[in-house]
Formats: structure tokens, sequence, C-alpha cells
């Protein structure tokens, strides 16, 4: 653990140094950024950074703008926090490729249960493991590629995890619950908007694989087994 870099950014020094307190506490190593424009700069002169903790409203470049930099060159996982409590807000997020979404105050010891849980997902993804494949959908575990009729997809990793786990247990009805519980592997506490937006991000990235993902109304989804 005391291997990986965790990328804090915020404007505030008092919420930079909470976090960090936290974070070190637990064996992780932490950079700072005080913007955006800050945070991107870091990012790409450290290239091993496991997590990003990123806040929205910062000077120079946004939470928001900073990401849309970041991503297309990294799926590094991503905690966005934000003062603001919407669903506007949460759903922008995951738009954008973020993993995680809390808004403040949060809990220092609740950040750092999730950071846990979302680098433990990370690198399980990264180990050696199957190769999953059900009707023209194939994901490779230890090479951390899905693709679609042999074309790779560009997948966050909650898109792949997600995915992943649809194809772990293809033909099986999964409520909205179960499936929080196993890819985002802590207590969700709201309702499923969480799982419907990366559900549906996941579909547009299938193309016509996308209808595999069947909705199972008033419960959950079910990935389709059939030829």
């Amino acid at each position: 653990m005391g291997e990986m870099k965790i990328l804090v950014v915020d404007d505030e020094s008092r919420m930079r140094k909470l976090v960090k307190d936290f974070l070190v506490r637990e064996g992780y190593q932490v950079l700072e950024a005080g913007d955006g424009e800050e945070a991107v700069d870091v990012f790409f002169q450290n290239q091993d950074i496991s997590l990003i903790i990123m806040d929205v409203m910062m000077p120079k470049m946004d939470g928001w703008q900073a990401v849309k930099e970041i991503r297309p060159y990294s799926n590094v996982p991503i905690i966005m926090l934000t003062a603001k409590d919407s669903e506007k807000d949460e759903l922008n997020s995951f738009d954008l490729g973020v993993d995680e979404f809390i808004s403040k105050p949060f809990s220092p010891k609740i950040l750092v249960a999730r950071v846990q849980a979302l680098l433990r997902r990370a690198g399980a993804s990264q180990e050696v493991g199957q190769v999953l494949s059900c009707g023209g959908v194939t994901v490779d575990k230890a090479a951390h590629v899905a693709s679609v009729d042999g074309k790779p997809m560009d997948l966050s990793v909650k898109e792949f995890e997600l995915l992943s786990y649809f194809l772990e247990n293809a033909g099986i009805a999964l409520s909205r619950e179960k499936i929080l519980n196993a890819v985002w592997n802590y207590d969700y506490f709201g309702d499923a908007r969480t799982i419907d937006t990366h559900v549906k991000k996941l579909r547009s990235k299938m193309g016509d694989k996308g209808e595999r993902i069947k909705t199972i109304w008033g419960m959950g989804y079910k990935f389709d087994a059939g030829q």
C-alpha cells in the first residue's frame, strides 16, 4: 500500500491537510495540488498515481475541466468532491468518467474506506484471471481490456468492473443493491441513479451489443446470455 500515490486536489489547504493526514495514516503517499491546472501538471509528471481525489470548485481550472484533461489519457480512479449535493452534479461526474462522487461535508474515515475499496477493485481487475466472454462481448481481466466483436472499448474503471460483473453472472437477474455491493464494494445510501447512469454509458459504448444488458423493471439488470 505504501507504494500507492494519491493526488489530492483542493484549493483549501486545510481540506488537503485533513484528507492527507488520514491517507498517510493508512500508508499512502500523497501528492497535492491547489487547483485543476496544477493537478493536471502534477498528474502528467507522476505517471504512477493510483487515484485522484478532486474538488469541483477551484480557481484557474475547476475539477470538471481537470478530469476532461486527464481522462483521454488515463483511466485512473477518480473520486469527485463537491459542496453541491445535486443530481445534476453527480450525473455530470459520472458522464465524465468519475468513479465516485462524495458531497461535502464528509467523514474522512468514509472517504478513506471508499479509497481503499476503489483501489482494491482496481487492483483486483489487474490480477491474472479468467477471460470472460459471452455473445461477442469479452473481458480480459489480466490485460484489463474489454472488447466487442474483437474491437477494444474505452471503459472507465467502474464500467470495466460493471461489465465484468455482468459477464460473470450472465443470464442471472441482478438487483441494483446486489450490483452496488459487488461493484462499488461499500454500503450505498441513496437512490439507484449511480448504477443506472453507468449502465447507460456502458450500453452506448457497446453499440448494438448494449442491448444484451436487459432492464428488469422494478429490480435491476440482467446480461442476456442467449445466442
